[in-house]
């Protein structure tokens, strides 16, 4: 198996901290954690992106996600956790993943603004009605 996601979430790479694992998915920390707990869901099946998965595989990965958060919560009492991932050229990994990471006020973790100024917040209205009209053309 050449893909390191695959190999993490099929347990074939040495020191893995799995958290939990299922016939879909696979959770182990993350290896430089922004937090205590920081924790990274992956697919067995090889995905890139969210749009790929099938069914029951995202509804795993949802599960996991709101199972871990519960837990995260109680044991190191975030201020709040982030969910996320990054897609296409973005995904590091070249294998989906989602984060899950315990948030504290002032951590340093931020939601930056876009460097270049794109105006898409002028386009409101044409924006939605453009994501309407194609939602209606997904299964």
């Amino acid at each position: 198996m050449e893909c390191l996601g695959c190999r993490i979430a099929n347990g074939m790479e040495p020191d893995l901290n799995i958290l939990y694992d299922n016939e879909f998915i696979t959770c182990v920390l993350d290896i430089a954690p922004f937090n205590e707990g920081h924790t990274l869901i992956l697919p067995k099946k090889h995905y890139l992106d969210v749009e790929e998965m099938d069914d029951e595989t995202a509804y795993a990965v949802m599960d996991a996600s709101k199972k871990l958060s519960i837990v995260l919560k109680r044991l190191f009492k975030p201020d709040g956790i982030t969910i996320c991932q990054n897609g296409g050229r973005f995904n590091d990994l070249s294998h989906y993943h989602m984060h899950l990471i315990p948030r504290y006020e002032g951590d340093g973790y931020h939601w930056s603004e876009p460097l270049h100024p794109h105006g898409a917040e002028l386009r409101l209205n044409q924006t939605k009605e453009k994501i309407v009209k194609a939602l209606h053309l997904v299964n």
